[in-house]
């Protein structure tokens, strides 16, 4: 008997060992820096499995991430942003189903990267009473898009740099904001009839790699001069800008590639 019979049909051996050191290595880049590790699981994820299974596992495996995040740097939370935060994503997920499918996606992609260019490198909001509508707004637009692009993280962290968050704060208070959106669309796929257990031992080893990443991604984050952070963060930013208009750009015809 094979030892692999008892994973899913979809998966080979190979993709197995692939998933679980991605996972390890993506949530060492976010730990790090606080996101591009959700959009490179996204990116592996959907090599080798069905749309229709990749946003559900991926939901998972980043929740299992973040809640490792969350824990590891807990002490850096700023938690009454987090809170606010958090209600307007659950607002933004709990509406998003009908307003998502209203919209083409090359015009919401293309919006949501104007979003994070004005967000991360604007002017930035200072956090007062204004603040609270903002992370309100900003949940409920992360919360929206989380619906239907599954890797948010950076729109996540271009809402919480507006408020010039230092390096630790800003990881860890994404990290548990994420925790939040995270797990509200797993309990809505898991509602909708997604079989995780057929899963179960899979997501147990990608969750667990990806706390050990996390674990080395947070010890470089101890050691990165927040200079460097400021700089390393911007650049996955502006990566991930390019990534979003190049999606637009190809949903709406003008790119073949």
């Amino acid at each position: 008997m094979s030892g692999f019979e008892w994973l899913p049909p979809d998966i080979s051996a190979t993709f197995f060992v692939i998933l679980v050191l991605t996972s390890f290595c993506t949530s060492a880049l976010t730990g790090a820096f606080g996101l591009g590790g959700g959009m490179l699981m996204l990116v592996v994820l959907s090599m080798g499995l069905p749309m229709a299974t990749v946003l559900p596992l991926h939901g998972i495996v980043q929740l299992g991430s973040n809640i490792s995040r969350s824990l590891i740097q807990r002490r850096y939370i700023e938690r009454s942003l987090f809170l606010w935060f958090a209600l307007g994503s659950m607002l933004g997920v709990l509406t998003g189903g009908a307003v998502v499918f209203s919209i083409p996606d090359a015009l919401l992609k293309m919006l949501l990267a104007v979003f994070i260019m004005w967000t991360v490198f604007g002017r930035k909001h200072r956090l007062s009473t204004f603040s609270r509508r903002w992370l309100v707004g900003g949940g409920f637009l992360t919360g929206l898009a989380s619906m239907f692009v599954g890797a948010t993280g950076p729109l996540v962290a271009a809402v919480l740099s507006a408020g010039k968050l230092q390096k630790h704060a800003l990881v860890a208070t994404q990290a548990a904001s994420m925790v939040a959106q995270h797990g509200l669309k797993v309990l809505l796929f898991g509602g909708l009839g997604f079989a995780y257990g057929a899963w179960a031992f899979l997501l147990v080893l990608m969750i667990g790699a990806g706390y050990v990443g996390v674990y080395a991604g947070s010890q470089l984050l101890e050691r990165l001069p927040e200079r460097y952070f400021e700089i390393g963060f911007k650049t996955i930013m502006a990566v991930a800008c390019m990534q979003l208009l190049w999606s637009a750009l190809r949903d709406a015809g003008l790119f073949v590639f």
